[in-house]
């Protein structure tokens, strides 16, 4: 098996309400590299009730592989420290709605066909009743297309062409507001992207922000340019990988970091397999304060002496409700 490397970040997830399964190229202008997408207003974001919190969390071994069989006992919940009665528990296997956020760039030219491939290695993984849509970007970032099955994703993934810079800023945050309309209660995106941001609207702060006040886990799967001796080039690419895994673990997900087709399509296997083993808790905090302060969340996994050393992931936090 080849090499992948990654980092542990944390996982949650949640939705609303299931689009039709259509192709929006023939609602939205081809993606180019002439025009900058228009951003009028900010994303819309909607903090949690204070008075009851879900949590999604992921429980992996060394190699990286998902754990399932844990029991509610098995695992503990701290906020700001304390610790909290879980009152949800659940373990199964759920399906979910999925945005792909694909970057099309002039620098994915050469690579665009193993992305496919990779995304379709996805698909083939994922719940069956999984819902996707597809955000491209470049330049600039459109939704290409609708909540549907993943035939009809793999469909529209046919359709776009690599050109322009790079605007994945703006791209994820597309993703993450796009995410909230769909049918299933655990949602996620997955970000596949081979260059650093060049062209969005949105600042890095501004996506970290966004990000730390909605509750969307994301991948970040980091397609590496192996070969180049370049100093400027290797920093550039250091500092990509870098904000990667910064998304990915400020929303509760995880970032691989890939050199070879065969290996990105075992990090999307491996994306797949990881949403389909988790453990969905709830508990209703002991801090009421509707002070619309930011609660630090941590969980761990009680281990014994002859439990194998464990990665429990789960979302950093969340900001509490304000009084009316």
């Amino acid at each position: 098996m080849n090499k992948i490397i990654f980092s542990n970040c944390a996982l949650a997830v949640c939705g609303v309400l299931l689009g039709g399964c259509n192709s929006a190229f023939a609602q939205h202008a081809p993606l180019s590299g002439n025009t900058k997408a228009p951003i009028d207003e900010p994303p819309i974001v909607v903090r949690e009730r204070t008075e009851f919190v879900n949590l999604t969390v992921t429980v992996t071994d060394r190699s990286g592989r998902a754990i399932s069989g844990l029991a509610a006992q098995d695992i503990e919940v701290y906020e700001d420290k304390v610790k909290q009665k879980i009152e949800h528990y659940g373990a199964e296997d759920a399906p979910i709605s999925v945005g792909v956020v694909f970057d099309v760039s002039g620098s994915m030219r050469n690579k665009i066909e193993q992305a496919r491939d990779a995304i379709k290695a996805f698909v083939e993984t994922s719940h069956a009743d999984d819902v996707f849509f597809l955000v491209g970007f470049n330049r600039r970032s459109d939704l290409l297309a609708e909540f549907c099955d993943g035939e009809a994703l793999q469909r529209s993934l046919t359709m776009v062409a690599a050109q322009g810079e790079t605007a994945l800023y703006d791209a994820v945050l597309l993703g993450a507001e796009k995410v909230r309309q769909g049918q299933h209660s655990k949602r996620a995106l997955l970000v596949i992207s081979d260059g650093q941001d060049n062209a969005s609207q949105y600042t890095v702060d501004q996506l970290r922000q966004r990000l730390k006040e909605s509750d969307v886990q994301i991948y970040c799967v980091g397609i590496g340019r192996p070969g180049s001796s370049e100093k400027a080039a290797q920093r550039q690419e250091m500092r990509g990988q870098m904000i990667l895994d910064g998304i990915a673990r400020l929303s509760g997900g995880r970032a691989f970091f890939v050199n070879s087709a065969s290996e990105l399509a075992e990090a999307t296997t491996l994306v797949a397999l990881e949403l389909r083993h988790q453990y969905s808790l709830g508990y209703m905090p002991t801090n009421q304060r509707r002070d619309g302060k930011w609660r630090k969340i941590r969980v761990r996994v009680n281990r014994s002496a002859r439990t194998p050393e464990l990665t429990v992931r789960a979302r950093d936090g969340y900001y509490a409700a304000t009084s009316p």
